[in-house]
């Protein structure tokens, strides 16, 4: 049995420790690198993670440039915009904050070019994730390797089970198999997800629905790694139920302080990222 409660692994800590270091690179550079932000709409929690992504930008020294939207706005107009700042020398990301109210994410991302497609979710940039081609990852999927590296625990030969849509898990999938991790990933309408869940010694989930997996859903000693958040009231929880789990868990991330800080943080490691393949031709 195991007879520890959960270690919560700081997210803001090892964030702060990354913006700090992509700071002290920027500074180091002959011209600053220009992030854009499209946003649409006016949902308020896209509206806190870009106001989020804007703080860290002008604290690494990171030029931002947010253009707003109103929801009906055209998908023609966003992608006219973003073929704009395609050909701009001094916008070196792109980003469509999702998600959209009523256009279509897939046309709206494709048309931004791939090297300037910071968060990883350009077809081309996952074709390359897959074949193992240099390309752009998505912050997010870069951000939860990260925390489980913290953690300590061997990769090889584990296994991991991501509780999410095939489209958002897929990039963590394959960097959990570059690095000898056993990867899967399951619905939580499937009626069996509960029993890979058991076998998981790493979890991530992410589905939106607060307190959804249970302390008595996992394995002894797992990682969980909580990407979920919604607004309960007043407090932002996550898709963990935290007081069953941590009896049960090795380690845990919170909500917030977890996933949150780690992508606004490897979003910048994405723009510089972005930079230098422009600087050096290697256009994926």
């Amino acid at each position: 049995m195991f007879d520890r409660m959960a270690t919560l692994i700081d997210g803001k800590a090892l964030a702060a420790r990354i913006r700090t270091n992509v700071q002290a690179r920027v500074e180091q550079l002959r011209e600053k690198p220009g992030l854009a932000v499209l946003l649409v709409g006016n949902d308020p929690a896209s509206h806190t993670y870009v106001a989020l992504k804007e703080k860290a930008c002008q604290e690494a020294g990171i030029r931002f440039e947010k253009r707003l939207y109103p929801p009906d706005v055209s998908e023609t107009k966003l992608i006219a915009d973003i073929e704009e700042l395609n050909g701009r020398a001094d916008v070196h990301g792109i980003l469509v904050q999702l998600p959209l109210p009523a256009q279509d994410p897939d046309r709206v991302v494709a048309a931004i070019r791939p090297d300037k497609d910071v968060d990883g979710f350009h077809p081309e940039n996952i074709r390359r994730l897959d074949v193992g081609l240099p390309g752009i990852v998505s912050p997010v999927a870069l951000g939860i390797l990260k925390l489980i590296d913290v953690t300590g625990i061997p990769f090889k030969g584990q296994k991991a089970v991501i509780v999410a849509s095939s489209f958002f898990a897929h990039p963590i999938e394959v960097l959990l198999h570059d690095r000898g991790m056993d990867s899967a990933t399951v619905s939580p309408d499937d009626p069996s997800w509960t029993d890979a869940l058991r076998e998981a010694d790493v979890v991530v989930v992410a589905i939106g629905r607060p307190g959804y997996i249970q302390g008595n859903m996992l394995k002894p000693g797992a990682v969980v790694i909580d990407v979920g958040t919604t607004r309960v009231g007043d407090q932002l929880v996550g898709d963990a139920d935290r007081e069953s789990v941590k009896p049960i868990a090795g380690w845990l991330t919170p909500v917030p302080g977890g996933v949150g800080p780690m992508t606004v943080a490897m979003l910048l490691v994405s723009v510089l990222k972005a930079y230098q393949l422009q600087r050096h031709h290697k256009r994926p």
